[in-house]
C-alpha cells in the first residue's frame, strides 16, 4: 500500500464506500448517513469511484455534493480502492461500508466506542443483516485449513444469542471499522486480491500482530443480496477466491501449518476447479483413457480451469508475496496454536461434489490436516456426583470448569450420578453406560474426577486425552472417614481407593490439583507408578506440562443478597446476632467439637452471638451420614446451646442461593483435627468466604491456614485450641480495624480465586491438548482432532426470503443456480 501524508482529524471517522457502476445504490447507502446517531460535524464519507465509465462520477458529484468523490483512473477493485480512500480520508477511524448496504443508527457509535474502551481491539467486525433486518449476513468470520473464509450463519433467522460480543479471526469488507493510522501501519488490504478475502486476509493480519478483531454487535450494517459477479461469470468468481485463498494462508500461516497445508491445498484447489467444470482429469492418462492421440486439443469449461490457473497466478507472485510473508512472520505476537480457535472449524470441505470430497478426505488424512488445525477440542466434564440446585465441592467445580472452557470450546457435562439443570452455555446430561461410551466418544479431551476409570474402563486404552482432576485425595480422607467400616472394611476401602487413583495416574495426559503442597504430593506418588520419567522430563523439565496447580475458584461475578438467608430469617436470629458460619458439611476430619465449645464460652459474654452450620445432609445420596455430625449435635445439645447459639441446617443449601446466607455472616470458620488430610487438604469452604469478603478464622495446618496468616485474611490458630478460639473469633467480630484489615485483604486475594483466572492452566491445555510423551508408544499420539460444523439447521423463513431476492435478481434460473450452489457462505462474496 502506498504511503501518504494526510494528517488525521482527532474523534473524526472517515467512511469509505467504493462504487463501480452502482452509482445509485451509492447514494441510498451515503443518504442513510443522516438517520445515525453520530455527529455531523465528526463525519466524513469518501467515495471512490473506481473508474465506471458509465457516468457514475458525474451522478454522485450531482447528487452528493457534499461527499468527498475520487476518482480512482482505474478499476482497483475492492481493496485497492479502499486504499486508495484511507489514503485520502482524514480521520482518525475509518470505516468500510459496501455501496449496497445501509448502516444502522449506532452503526459508527457502538464501534468506536468498543475500540476506545480496549485499546488492544485493531477492528471492529460489524453484524450485518439483510436489507429488512431479519436474516444473517455476518455474526461471525470462519476459516478452512485451505484459506478459504466463510460465513456459516448466513441467511440463518436473527437472534438473541447474536448479540454477544466475542472475538473473531476477521470482519466482512461490508461493514467494518478501525484506526486509520493502524490501517496504514499494517498495510491495509492487499491490492494483490483485487476482491474477495482481502477482509479475511487483513483480519488474520491484524490478529497475528497481537491485536483483536471484536465483533460488535450493536455496530448493525444492512445489505442487500446482489449477484453482481454473476454477469461475469461464475469462472471468475471462483478463479480469484481460489487463487486469493492461496496467497492468504501462504502470508499468513506459520511455517510448521504451512508446510502441513499448503501442498495439500494446491492439489485441492486443482480438484476442485475439475470437478466443479465437470472436467474428465482422466482424459490424458494412457492406461485409463486410451485412444484420441490424433486429437491434439481439449475443450474444458473455463470452471474446470480455475484451480489450476489460481495455482499459476500464486506461482507469478510468488517473488512478493514471499517478501510480505517474510515481514509479517518476523512481527508474529500470536502463534498459529492461539489463532486456530478462531477459525471455529478449519475441517470444512464446502463444495458437496463427490470426486472433490473424496479427494479432500483423502489429503486431510495423508497431511495430518485434522490432527493439525484442531481449533477447538470438544470437551467432556465428567463428575460422579449430581448436577442439581444443590451441590457439593466436586460438581461445583465441574460445573465451573464446564463454565469456562464453554467459552472457547464445545463442551459437555455429565453427571453419572444424576443431572436436574439445565447447563449455562454448555450440555448438562445423566449418562451411564451406553450413554457415558457415546458422550465419551464424542470427546476429544474428557476431565474427570473420581471412579470414572471405573465406570469406563474402555478409556483406559482408548486414544482420547484424559485429564484427570486429582484435587481431592480421596485414600488420605479415607484414613479418617473409613474408621467407621471396621478395621477390614476401612482396609479395604483405603486399598481400593489407593487402586482406582493409580489407575488414574499410570493414564491421565494431564492431571489437576489444588495446591502447590498437592503438586508435590501428587509427584511423589506419579513418582511411584513410573510417571515422573525421561519422557516427560525431556519435553517439559518443571513437569507443568504434567502436573498443574487448579486451585478451586469463586465466580467472577460479585455475590448478590435476594433475601436473608439466616438473619431475622431462621428462628432464634435477629437482624443484629453476630452470626459465626460454618459454610458446608460436616466430615469426619473435621473438628466442629472444639468450635461448639469455644462458642458456647463467647456467647456468655457476647450473647449475641451465633453460629450456624450451614449443611449436615451431603447432596450425594451415596455420601454416608457423618459420626462427627452426631457428636456435633449430641455436644450442641448436651451443653444446651442447640437452636439458641448453636443452629443446624438439616439440608443442603441450593448452590445459587448460598450468597443469602453468606452475606448474613459476620465470620466465616473451618476448624479440623490434625492428621495427614488435613496437610494435603484444599477447604473449598474458604474459597465463598473470599467471595463474600469475610474475615476467617480456620486452623492451622492446611494450605488456607498458612494463606489466612501469611496474607492476614482473619485468624489461624492451632488445633483443638479451644482458648485460642476464643480469641480469634471475638477479634474478628468485634475489633472493627482487625475486621477492616482482615476483609481488604481478601478483597485483593479473591481477585487470584476467580475460577476465570484459577484454571488457566486448563485453558491453556484444552488450547492445544497434547498426549503425555511417555504414553504415545502405546496410545498414539494424534489425541485431539478438528471437526467440521454440525450441520447447519434450515430455515424456511431464510430460504424463502433468498428465493425472493434471487427471483428478482435474476429469475428463475438465478434461483436454480443459487439453489445448486448454496452449501457455505464464502465470506469474500460481501
Amino acid at each position: 500500500m502506498e504511503e501518504q501524508s494526510t494528517k488525521s482529524r482527532d474523534g473524526v471517522v472517515s467512511v469509505v464506500i467504493v462504487n463501480f457502476r452502482g452509482a445509485q445504490d451509492t447514494i441510498t447507502c451515503v443518504r442513510a448517513f443522516d438517520a445515525i446517531e453520530w455527529p455531523k460535524d465528526r463525519l466524513e464519507i469518501v467515495v471512490v469511484d473506481n473508474d465506471s465509465g458509465d457516468g457514475s462520477e458525474e451522478l454522485l458529484r450531482s447528487e452528493l455534493p457534499d461527499v468527498r468523490v475520487i476518482q480512482s483512473g482505474g478499476n482497483l477493485g475492492f481493496a485497492g480502492g479502499c486504499n486508495l480512500g484511507v489514503r485520502e480520508a482524514t480521520g482518525e477511524h475509518v470505516a468500510f461500508i459496501n455501496n449496497d448496504a445501509r448502516p444502522g443508527s449506532t452503526w459508527i457509535s457502538a464501534a468506536v466506542e468498543a475500540m476506545a474502551a480496549d485499546p488492544a481491539i485493531g477492528a471492529v467486525a460489524s453484524k450485518v443483516l439483510d436489507w429488512d433486518g431479519e436474516l444473517i449476513d455476518f455474526v461471525d468470520g470462519s476459516l478452512t485449513w485451505f484459506g478459504m473464509g466463510y460465513k456459516r450463519e448466513a441467511t440463518w433467522p436473527d437472534s438473541p444469542e447474536y448479540d454477544e460480543p466475542k472475538d473473531v479471526l476477521f470482519g466482512t469488507g461490508a461493514a467494518m471499522l478501525m484506526r486509520r493510522d493502524l490501517f496504514l501501519e499494517v498495510g491495509g488490504f492487499d491490492e494483490r486480491f483485487f476482491m474477495f478475502y482481502e477482509d479475511v486476509d487483513l483480519g488474520w493480519r491484524l490478529n497475528i500482530l497481537g491485536w483483536r478483531v471484536r465483533y460488535v454487535p450493536g455496530s448493525v450494517a444492512y445489505h442487500k443480496h446482489h449477484v453482481t459477479m454473476k454477469k461475469f461469470g461464475q469462472y471468475r468468481e471462483n478463479y480469484l477466491l481460489e487463487r486469493n485463498a492461496l496467497m492468504s494462508m501462504y502470508k499468513n500461516l506459520d511455517d510448521v501449518s504451512l508446510a502441513k497445508a499448503l501442498p495439500a491445498a494446491m492439489g485441492l484447489a486443482v480438484r476442485r476447479g475439475l470437478a466443479q467444470g465437470g472436467v474428465d482429469a482422466t482424459a490424458l492418462d494412457l492406461q485409463r483413457s486410451p485412444g484420441g492421440d490424433d486429437v491434439g486439443s481439449l475443450e474444458i469449461p473455463k470452471l474446470g480451469l480455475t484451480g489450476a490457473y489460481a495455482v499459476d497466478y500464486f506461482v507469478d507472485n510468488i517473488a512478493t508475496l514471499a517478501e510480505s510473508r517474510a515481514q509479517l512472520q518476523a512481527a508474529r505476537r500470536r502463534t498459529d496454536r492461539d489463532i486456530f480457535p478462531l477459525f471455529r472449524h478449519a475441517i470444512e470441505p464446502a463444495y458437496p461434489i463427490e470426486s472433490y470430497l473424496a479427494a479432500h478426505a483423502a489429503l486431510v488424512q495423508a497431511f495430518g490436516i485434522d490432527e493439525h488445525f484442531v481449533t477447538s477440542p470438544r470437551i467432556l466434564v465428567v463428575t460422579g456426583e449430581p448436577i442439581a440446585e444443590r451441590m457439593a465441592g466436586p460438581a461445583i467445580r465441574a460445573w465451573e470448569i464446564a463454565k469456562v472452557l464453554c467459552r472457547t470450546h464445545e463442551v459437555r457435562l455429565v453427571s453419572t450420578a444424576g443431572v436436574r439443570i439445565e447447563g449455562a452455555g454448555f450440555t448438562a446430561e445423566y449418562a451411564t453406560g451406553q450413554a457415558l461410551h457415546a458422550a465419551t466418544d464424542w470427546a476429544d479431551v474428557i476431565i474427570f474426577q473420581g471412579f470414572l476409570l471405573e465406570g469406563a474402563p474402555w478409556l483406559k486404552d482408548s486414544a482420547k486425552i484424559l485429564v484427570a482432576d486429582i484435587y481431592d485425595p480421596m485414600h488420605l480422607e479415607q484414613l479418617e472417614q473409613a474408621k467407621d467400616l471396621g478395621e477390614a472394611g476401612r482396609a479395604v476401602t483405603i486399598s481400593e481407593i489407593t487402586r482406582i487413583l493409580n489407575d488414574q495416574l499410570v493414564r491421565g495426559d494431564f492431571f489437576l490439583c489444588a495446591s502447590q503442597k498437592q503438586r508435590d504430593f501428587w509427584l511423589g506418588q506419579l513418582a511411584g507408578m513410573g510417571r515422573v520419567n525421561a519422557r516427560v522430563y525431556d519435553q517439559d523439565p518443571s513437569l507443568d506440562s504434567l502436573i498443574e496447580v487448579v486451585p478451586f475458584g469463586i465466580q467472577d461475578d460479585p455475590p448478590v443478597q435476594r433475601r436473608h438467608g439466616i438473619k431475622g430469617t431462621v428462628p432464634g436470629i435477629s437482624s443484629t446476632d453476630k452470626v459465626i458460619l460454618w459454610g458446608g458439611g460436616i466430615y469426619n476430619w473435621f473438628d466442629p467439637l472444639t468450635l461448639i465449645r469455644a462458642v458456647g464460652r463467647l456467647s456468655s459474654t457476647h450473647p449475641e452471638v451465633r453460629l450456624f452450620f450451614m449443611g449436615l445432609k451431603h447432596p450425594n445420596p451415596g455420601v454416608p451420614d457423618m459420626r462427627i455430625a452426631w457428636e456435633a449435635r449430641e455436644l450442641a445439645d448436651e451443653l444446651g446451646l442447640t437452636d439458641r447459639i448453636v443452629f443446624f441446617n438439616e439440608g443442603w443449601v441450593p448452590y445459587d442461593e448460598r450468597a443469602d446466607l453468606l452475606l448474613d455472616a459476620d465470620v466465616g470458620v473451618s476448624t479440623h483435627f490434625h492428621h495427614i488430610e488435613t496437610a494435603f487438604s484444599f477447604r473449598t469452604r474458604i474459597l465463598d468466604y473470599l467471595w463474600c469478603s469475610l474475615p476467617i478464622v480456620a486452623t492451622q495446618g492446611d494450605a488456607f491456614g498458612d494463606l489466612i496468616a501469611q496474607r492476614g485474611l482473619g485468624v489461624a490458630v492451632p488445633p483443638e485450641d479451644e482458648e485460642a478460639l476464643v480469641q480469634a473469633l471475638e477479634r474478628m467480630l468485634y475489633d472493627e480495624e482487625a475486621r477492616a484489615a482482615a476483609t481488604s485483604a481478601i478483597q485483593v486475594v479473591a481477585q487470584e480465586y476467580r475460577w476465570s483466572r484459577v484454571l488457566q492452566p486448563l485453558v491453556d491445555f484444552c488450547r492445544t491438548p497434547l498426549r503425555a510423551p511417555d504414553l504415545v508408544e502405546r496410545l498414539g499420539g494424534a489425541g485431539a482432532v478438528a471437526h467440521a460444523f454440525p450441520p447447519r439447521p434450515s430455515s424456511l423463513k431464510g430460504d424463502l426470503a433468498l428465493m425472493r431476492e434471487y427471483f428478482q435478481a435474476g429469475g428463475v434460473r438465478e434461483v436454480v443456480s443459487r439453489a445448486k450452489g448454496r452449501v457455505i457462505k464464502v465470506i469474500g462474496s460481501r
